[in-house]
């Protein structure tokens, strides 16, 4: 009788916090066309050229600050809710990461060596659709499957960015920080380059140009990471009663000299103490999983920045990770 299996994906990390890793897993990372989207040769000259002399040693720096004694904080977190997954469904659970081990291949190979699996259910853990992170995955999986010439249907769950069940989840995993004593919520969203929007817009109404397509029901919206994101917050903000001046949004994680979304989350910080917030919550709905970009890029460098310019406490509302009612969504998904 032919079965089902789930793979969750996410993004991925370096085996160690070290240089030589971390250059590794950089070099895997920024070298994907749907990352860096410039020719190969330009790709190659940039990352080998501009990135990988300098960013792996401070890099590894980060990643110090927050290893844990299990390994990669993406790594370990995201097993446990694989973990826990597995006690929510009968069916074969893995995970994956699209750069960096376990890779897509190889537990994609795994499952199909299981008896009588013809069909993957493939759980890409970004809620907003980006080609750097949704479709590389999507692609990568597809590609081992025509690769090793496997009778296996893939069946992929799509962005989840307004999807009621995670909304849901995610207030509720806010909620005990939202009833504390706060001036501010800042929403930070993982940053993009424009041109990876632009790229996908084919009308005349990009939204980074009028703002339409973040108004107004547009089929742009479905590949649209900026719609996406604000539309997140909306649902966010309404579920759980923010006032309109206690919150906004930012982007952070830049890399490059590309123009990318704004504000930047570091410059929203400055102007959130210089106006007088004193004490504000952090939030990055872009990550399902706790990782350098919350906990070290937020939690502590973040942290810095807001006092430095005069703020008192920034907290970080953790991400959803293994937390019941997110096993209770996905576990939804897969039946």
């Amino acid at each position: 009788m032919s079965k089902k299996a789930i793979l969750l994906a996410n993004l991925g990390s370096p085996d160690s916090p070290s240089p030589k890793s971390v250059s590794r897993y950089l070099n895997q990372f920024l070298m994907d066309p749907y990352v860096i989207q410039l020719p190969w040769l330009l790709r190659r000259l940039i990352v080998s050229l501009f990135v990988l002399p300098s960013r792996p040693k401070t890099s590894a720096k980060a990643y110090q600050s927050v290893w844990l004694d299990d390994g990669s904080p993406l790594i370990v977190l995201s097993q446990r809710l694989k973990e826990a997954l597995q006690q929510k469904v009968k069916l074969p659970v893995a995970m994956a990461m699209r750069y960096g081990e376990p890779s897509i291949e190889h537990q994609i190979l795994e499952l199909a060596d299981q008896p009588d699996i013809s069909e993957i259910v493939f759980i890409p853990l970004y809620p907003h659709y980006a080609e750097s992170t949704v479709t590389t995955s999507v692609e990568q999986a597809r590609l081992v499957i025509r690769k090793h010439a496997l009778n296996i249907k893939l069946t992929v769950v799509e962005p989840f960015y307004d999807n009621p069940n995670y909304i849901s989840a995610l207030v509720k995993s806010a909620q005990a920080y939202l009833e504390q004593d706060y001036d501010h919520i800042l929403f930070s969203y993982h940053g993009l380059p424009e041109s990876h929007i632009r790229k996908l817009d084919k009308s005349a109404e990009n939204c980074l140009i009028d703002g339409r397509c973040l108004q107004t029901d547009h089929a742009h919206q479905q590949t649209c990471y900026l719609h996406q994101v604000f539309r997140t917050t909306d649902c966010f903000v309404k579920k759980s009663g923010i006032a309109e001046e206690k919150y906004s949004v930012a982007f952070q994680s830049r890399l490059g000299k590309a123009k990318w979304l704004g504000p930047n989350t570091e410059d929203r910080l400055r102007e959130l103490a210089a106006s007088g917030n004193k004490n504000i919550l952090v939030i990055c709905p872009a990550f399902v999983t706790d990782c350098l970009e919350t906990l070290e890029e937020i939690a502590i460098r973040g942290q810095e920045v807001f006092k430095d310019a005069g703020g008192e406490s920034l907290t970080l509302i953790p991400c959803l990770n293994d937390q019941a009612d997110w096993v209770d969504v996905l576990a939804s998904w897969c039946q």
